[in-house]
């Protein structure tokens, strides 16, 4: 028996695509600089969407304004510090693709920066973490591609070159933001660590455009309607769009399918502004499309795909990297054998897990196995699990959150906060 298709999923994840797809024809039909540009794609899309973010998740920005006060303490220095290279590595992304569209072409500049999955690879790959095959593969594909593509640009040398080597740029700065928001994001959520984010960045934009003397008002007509294509094309429809799809289909698919932007953005700048394709680089824009979805395909981050079929009929082993295990409880009474071989491996992992009093550093959760801490949840406790978006590329970091109760939340020699009646401040 065939499945369906949701003919609404089909249509969000056209419509996510086409929307997305804009980006580059927009930029590079406008008049202004793209500097400028990019602060005002940051600025409109920040006063869109941040306003209603931060009501929707006010708890959340409630709990981190009372109970996080001491935000220079020194185990958070490190998320603080990520979370402004994050932003950083955002605005120099901005900043390199849409300069990139006006110095070479629109197929172009969209094809390199696709190419931020391989990046990602290999940031992966220096972190030492095992990279398959297929990834390399992929990569060789990509990197074979690019240089294809690119022999006329650098035959010609200029401006065309310049664009090619700032839109590589922007990839290398997308995929420098997604390793830097991974160590960065230290329990706080998706959305409001992206209103921050596009914050911090409208903010570094801002201040480079001044100390430049790039103007950023006096736009012409076809500058403004850019500027609100921007902000309804990509900003708010392609994201919703992007939103509503991955509710319904896998992310790898998503991103596979978003390697379509550039013959779509291609086909948009033939369109508005007569800007054609070179026939010699086409076959490697082809090379490079390939590249990239065999490396979103593979994993791109050395990642292991769950063993299908049937339960799993043992725990696997502890991580070295995890904290050193104790005396595992006692199984006497047990009338079960197979009832004391379970309890006596759900205990190691209850037991292995750190009971320190000393809080654990942000930056070392993401060296933690999930399968400790899922091991350890009770019955009644359910875990939270977030998958990351951050860009046209692959989707990467999936994080577990175990509930803490009171008896295991960590404490540090900080003075307690009480209130008037004597119980505890959260």
């Amino acid at each position: 028996m065939k499945s369906k298709v949701d003919p609404l999923t089909v249509t969000a994840m056209a419509v996510a695509v086409v929307s997305i797809s804009a980006t580059a024809p927009l930029t590079a039909s406008a008049s202004a600089s793209p500097l400028a540009m990019a602060f005002w794609r940051n600025a409109l899309g920040f006063a869109a969407l941040g306003p209603s973010l931060l009501i929707l998740r006010r708890r959340e920005v409630g709990r981190v304004a009372r109970g996080e006060r001491g935000l220079l303490r020194r185990e958070q220095w490190r998320p603080l510090a990520f979370g402004f290279l994050a932003a950083t590595s955002l605005a120099l992304h901005l900043a390199a693709f849409m300069a990139s569209t006006r110095m070479t072409s629109v197929a172009m500049s969209t094809a390199l920066v696709a190419t931020q999955p391989v990046w990602q690879a290999l940031i992966a790959a220096g972190q030492g973490i095992r990279v398959p095959f297929r990834t390399w593969a992929g990569l060789t594909l990509a990197v074979v591609g690019a240089v294809a593509a690119a022999g006329l640009d650098a035959k010609s040398g200029g401006a065309a070159l310049t664009g090619d080597l700032l839109a590589l740029a922007g990839a290398v700065a997308q995929a420098g933001y997604t390793a830097l928001s991974q160590k960065a994001r230290s329990g706080v959520s998706t959305p409001l660590f992206s209103t921050v984010s596009s914050f911090v960045c409208g903010l570094e934009l801002l201040a480079v455009c001044r100390l430049a003397d790039i103007p950023l008002t006096g736009f012409d007509r076809s500058t403004q309607l850019s500027l609100l294509g921007l902000l309804l094309l990509p900003q708010l429809l392609g994201l919703g769009s992007l939103t509503f799809a991955l509710g319904r289909t896998s992310a790898t698919t998503m991103s596979v399918l978003l390697l379509l932007e550039t013959p779509v953005a291609a086909l948009a700048a033939w369109w508005l502004m007569g800007q054609g394709i070179e026939p010699a680089t086409v076959p490697g824009l082809l090379l490079i499309i390939g590249g990239v979805a065999v490396v979103v395909a593979s994993g791109g981050g050395g990642r292991t795909a769950p063993r299908r079929g049937g339960h799993r009929k043992e725990i696997p082993p502890y991580p070295r990297h995890a904290p050193c295990t104790t005396q595992l409880p006692s199984t006497a009474g047990e009338s079960n054998t197979a009832d004391r071989e379970h309890h006596t491996q759900a205990g190691a992992f209850v037991a292995a897990r750190p009971t320190s009093p000393q809080p654990q550093p942000f930056g070392h959760q993401a060296e933690r196995d999930p399968r400790v801490q899922w091991a350890g949840l009770g019955e009644d406790e359910s875990p939270t699990i977030t998958l990351t978006y951050h860009g046209a590329g692959a989707f990467d970091t999936v994080y577990l959150g175990r509930p803490h109760t009171e008896e295991e939340r960590p404490t540090s020699g900080d003075p307690v906060e009480t209130r008037s009646d004597g119980s505890r401040l959260p």
